[in-house]
């Protein structure tokens, strides 16, 4: 695969995928949290409860890990991506344009007066992060086991 065509099918993936595992680092040790993400090329924005073990996490610019993949059954089968970078909470105009991109991927974010009464309440609750990797690992077993691309996020 050419490095390309690896970039193009490591943001195609993200684009197909909804859910990351967000891996962070605090003063109660490591810890790992599946949230709901949209992505923006590399960048990834996702919301949280501020009071969120992960969120307390990277109330501070932080360093973590993430990965998207699916729930394979067989090894040849397996795709994902495996990622380090910088999370951190977003205000301003880019948390306008992150609750944009969220809502036009999940609509019931997107036409809150649409959304049930408790989504409108927890939407009302939580903060908004980034997380903009810089390595950025394309996994693909059926180009072969083990099968990994390091994709160029810049480019």
């Amino acid at each position: 695969m050419t490095a390309a065509t690896a970039r193009e099918a490591a943001l195609a993936y993200l684009q197909a995928h909804h859910v990351m595992t967000l891996a962070t680092h605090g003063s109660d040790g490591p810890w790992a949290a599946a949230v709901f993400y949209v992505s923006d090329g590399f960048t990834l924005y996702f919301l949280s409860a501020p009071a969120s073990r992960h969120a307390t996490a990277i109330a501070a610019p932080a360093r973590v890990a993430i990965t998207v993949q699916e729930d394979y059954a067989d090894w040849p089968q397996i795709k994902g991506i495996q990622a380090e970078g910088l999370a951190c909470e977003v205000s301003g105009d880019e948390e306008k344009r992150a609750r944009r991109l969220y809502g036009d991927r999940y609509p019931v974010v997107g036409k809150l007066a649409l959304a049930p009464a408790a989504i409108v309440k927890a939407l009302a609750k939580v903060r908004w992060y980034r997380f903009v990797p810089e390595r950025l690992y394309f996994i693909d077993n059926s180009a072969g086991f083990g099968h990994r691309d390091e994709i160029d996020c810049a480019g």
